[in-house]
């Protein structure tokens, strides 16, 4: 019997810490933008603002667009506990039409890999743009 509660008292404590493992987590200010109606051949950047609110250094490993349209620029140091950073997407408007785009993050934040998103319409210079 003493080895049933030893064991089980194991379990049970192993079990509480795993669920308090500290991690770095991202507080996204918004993780989508609508830039609305954009002119064509000029590029319009949306920055994706964030705070880390995990007990852990937030490192992002890798952002990346959806398509060959649109750069990303993303912290390369470790983002402290508190401390806020960006990720700016550059998208390169060419296409006339409506658009949506997606900006790939992955980090050793809780969750893994996050998604951030951005929509719009190019439009013809000299056209009624918002």
């Amino acid at each position: 019997m003493k080895r049933f509660l030893f064991f089980g008292s194991l379990v049970v404590l192993a079990v509480s810490m795993a669920m308090t493992v500290p991690a770095a987590l991202f507080n996204w200010r918004s993780a989508t933008h609508d830039f609305g109606r954009v002119v064509q051949n000029k590029p319009v950047t949306a920055e994706f603002s964030f705070t880390n609110k995990g007990e852990l250094p937030l490192v992002i490993n890798q952002a990346k667009g959806s398509c060959g349209c649109t750069g990303v620029e993303y912290p390369k140091a470790p983002v402290l506990p508190g401390q806020s950073g960006v990720i700016k997407a550059t998208f390169n408007a060419a296409a006339l039409g409506a658009f949506n785009k997606s900006v790939t993050v992955e980090s050793n934040a809780e969750g893994g890999t996050q998604v951030l998103y951005f929509k719009g319409e190019v439009i013809k210079e000299g056209a009624a743009a918002q």
